[in-house]
């Protein structure tokens, strides 16, 4: 049989690290334009407790999403060892294109993908390069999006790409801004022979609820009294996202991995979207309730958001990564583990996919 598998990975960390004091001086707005009655130390130290976030990656002035896309995709490219040129997708997911520092208009013509390629200096008119829109899922339905590919007969290797550049979105103004990061991975997907128990992706899960929870996550005006209203950053309903993601990502989740086969006691780990420290804890103790396990495993859950921060379609590749390349304390992968990865985000959009190493 064949299967997808990943045969590279990449990622880019940015340099600039902006920590929790950096916003301890900040005065934080409500959505009603009234400053917090809260001194911002304590909503710094709170939102730590909640999140876990530490400090979070901000990229340098000169670089935009498709530049560090870029290079998280060359060293995927490189970690492969393919030629790029036999590449027949190259699909990059992310949310507000190419945001110019000090601007805040988003710039996606031409696509991140052709610009990406573009980098690469691939030449092959048969690598078809896009772009998808899915939330901080759009890393792990560009790699759903792969298998199906290749399942149909169009494609046999892809290079999927999550970028992103969040601090250049946010309201400085609003405590949800500290969430935030820029980042981007990626990985080479190829269509290749495996055995029953081979490596390879081995099922898939994806749910949208775009009723009331549509505006969970949007754009809008800055909480700063008298700011501009045309000018829009990216908010977040926070209590309601967490609510959802709790309700509906860990049956997602398991929908996943009970049509792999695979038994919950074999999951090796999960790499979920990293949002929030206390929701990732959640939602992984749901799942194994939900096969009436009372507590997760130690160490079966990776993070990087204590030192990354959010940094949407890219935490899910760049974490895998760094475990791949045994760069997370307490965590790497051997050949046969089977690991789920998982996200939630915008529209809303549920995503999971069951893969074998």
């Amino acid at each position: 049989m064949s299967r997808t598998i990943i045969t590279g990975t990449g990622s880019y960390i940015p340099p600039v690290v902006q920590s929790n004091n950096d916003f301890a001086k900040h005065v934080f707005y409500a959505d009603n334009q009234e400053p917090l009655p809260t001194p911002p130390g304590v909503v710094v130290e709170k939102f730590k407790q909640i999140t876990g976030i530490e400090e979070r990656r901000y990229t340098t002035d000169e670089l935009n999403t498709s530049d560090i896309g870029a290079i998280a995709a060359q060293k995927a490219v490189a970690d492969s060892g393919i030629d790029p040129e036999e590449l027949d997708q190259l699909i990059v997911a992310h949310n507000f294109g190419n945001v110019i520092k000090h601007t805040i208009q988003t710039d996606a013509v031409p696509s991140l993908a052709c610009l990406i390629k573009h980098a690469l200096g691939i030449r092959n008119p048969n690598c078809v390069a896009y772009d998808i829109l899915f939330g901080c899922p759009g890393w792990v339905q560009g790699v759903i999006q792969a298998d199906a590919f290749f399942k149909a007969g169009i494609a046999k290797k892809a290079l999927v790409v999550g970028a992103e550049t969040l601090s250049r979105v946010i309201d400085m103004y609003d405590r949800d801004s500290m969430i935030f990061s820029d980042g981007a991975g990626a990985a080479v997907l190829e269509y290749k022979d495996s055995s029953e128990n081979g490596p390879g992706i081995l099922s898939a899960a994806v749910q949208t609820h775009s009723l009331d929870e549509v505006e969970y996550i949007n754009m809008g005006q800055s909480f700063y009294p008298g700011s501009d209203p045309r000018v829009r950053y990216i908010k977040m309903k926070g209590r309601k996202v967490y609510e959802y993601a709790m309700k509906y990502v860990p049956a997602a989740m398991k929908d996943c991995l009970d049509k792999s086969g695979v038994s919950i006691q074999d999951l090796k780990k999960v790499f979920i979207h990293q949002a929030n420290e206390k929701m990732d804890e959640g939602i992984i103790k749901r799942l194994y309730q939900l096969y009436g396990i009372a507590n997760p495993p130690e160490y079966v859950m990776p993070m990087s958001i204590h030192w990354l921060g959010n940094s949407s379609v890219a935490t899910i590749p760049t974490l895998y990564d760094l475990v791949r390349k045994e760069q997370v304390t307490h965590h790497q992968l051997l050949p046969g583990d089977v690991i789920l990865f998982a996200s939630v985000g915008a529209g809303m959009n549920i995503n999971a996919v069951c893969y074998r190493t």
